[in-house]
């Protein structure tokens, strides 16, 4: 037997993701975490990549949806993806839109030695990439940084 408010979830996002020429590909629920978490994978009908500015828009727009509908009457963490999408940051966009996103870090220190740091992005400016971890924003210089991924907060 379905969960009743997975079933409502998808038919709202299936909705919204249709008025703007988008199609959902996967939803997740998972009502054990804390917060609860939506995942929610989308793309361009049919079957056409979506790019980063499409995931925020559908992200703010289902947001919307998901308050307006009163489903979930608790903190959630709402999860927008594409199966096409990749996970590494690149592009000063990519790093404009995904500020505050969870990240991981990898990167050379002084002795060459490779290091990884997780945290929420902050910023990257010509100089630093900066990272919060807990509270605490931490300066890696870009020079020194190989790569930053996006990572999922639920694990």
């Amino acid at each position: 037997m379905s969960n009743p408010i997975v079933t409502s979830l998808k038919i709202l996002a299936s909705n919204t993701a249709a008025d703007k020429g988008l199609e959902v590909v996967e939803l997740k629920f998972n009502p054990h975490s804390k917060p609860i978490t939506i995942q929610v994978q989308i793309q361009k009908k049919p079957k056409k990549d979506v790019s980063l500015d499409d995931c925020a828009q559908f992200s703010e727009l289902i947001s919307e949806t998901i308050e307006l509908s009163k489903l979930i009457n608790e903190p959630y963490l709402l999860e927008i993806s594409s199966p096409g999408l990749g996970d590494l940051l690149q592009t000063d966009k990519d790093f404009k839109t995904f500020k505050g996103f969870p990240i991981e870090v990898l990167f050379k220190n002084n002795e060459n030695t490779k290091l990884t740091k997780s945290g929420l992005l902050h910023e990257r400016s010509k100089e630093y990439l900066l990272i919060n971890i807990k509270g605490r924003i931490s300066k890696i210089p870009r020079e020194d940084v190989i790569t930053v991924q996006l990572t999922s907060p639920t694990g």
